[in-house]
């Protein structure tokens, strides 16, 4: 009887025991498989999507035609100060062009002795042949030696001469200018005067003019006295060289 008792105890543990470990070994596998289907469900989740990021805009594609430029300093330039090219006083001027001997007379006004001097003088043309420049160089009879620069000038437009002269015995500019169209044969200028006469009260008339198949060249000025008649006040009789 006690043997029937212990039997039925143990096999009531077994059971019991065998119970338990059915439970474990399911919640075990239970557990691995929700593992995995995780897993699984983690993997095949599709990456989020990245947000763009802002871009810069495409260039344009270039036009056919490029734009034609604002404006440049040269073309303002031709449109406020017009460039002009040489005409008939710069081809007569071109004559002077070369080295000459020159001879100065002064006439006193009040008629006293001729005052004499004797030079050399070098003219070309600058300035892509639109003026003349003359450099002189005079000796006096008392062994000083002046110098003179004319710069002389031609508009083809208005066909009249400008000139100007400055030298070493003076700080003021002489400037003369044409009152009528060249003839083609002499250039004929008067004084101008800006902002005042510089002491000299009447207006004076230069004459120039070229003798013996250009080898001579003549500059005559003439002064006019009150009354108006006008009077030889100075002669430059120039001689070219090698001619």
């Amino acid at each position: 009887m006690n043997h029937l008792r212990h039997f039925r105890f143990f096999s009531a543990a077994a059971s019991t025991g065998a119970m338990f470990l059915a439970c474990a070994v399911f919640f075990a596998c239970a557990t691995t498989a929700a593992g995995s289907a995780m897993d699984l469900d983690v993997e095949q989740q599709p990456a989020p999507a990245s947000t763009p990021s802002a871009q810069a805009p495409a260039p344009a594609a270039p036009s056919g035609t490029p734009a034609a430029p604002a404006g440049t300093p040269s073309d303002f330039q031709r449109r406020y100060e017009p460039p002009s090219g040489p005409g008939a006083g710069q081809t007569y001027f071109k004559t002077y062009e070369g080295e000459w001997v020159v001879q100065r007379n002064f006439y006193p006004p009040n008629g006293g002795p001729v005052s004499r001097a004797t030079g050399e003088c070098t003219q070309k043309m600058v300035q892509d042949g639109r003026f003349l420049q003359s450099d002189f160089t005079f000796h006096s009879a008392d062994g000083k030696t002046t110098t003179g620069e004319g710069i002389s000038g031609f508009d083809p437009q208005t066909g009249l001469f400008t000139t100007f002269w400055f030298d070493s015995r003076s700080t003021r500019v002489s400037i003369r200018q044409s009152r009528e169209p060249f003839d083609g044969k002499q250039v004929v200028l008067y004084s101008v005067s800006i902002g005042g006469s510089h002491g000299q009260e009447h207006v004076s008339r230069t004459v120039s003019h070229l003798e013996d198949n250009g080898r001579k060249l003549i500059h005559q000025q003439f002064n006019a006295d009150a009354t108006g008649k006008e009077r030889l006040l100075m002669e430059l009789i120039m001689t070219k060289k090698g001619a």
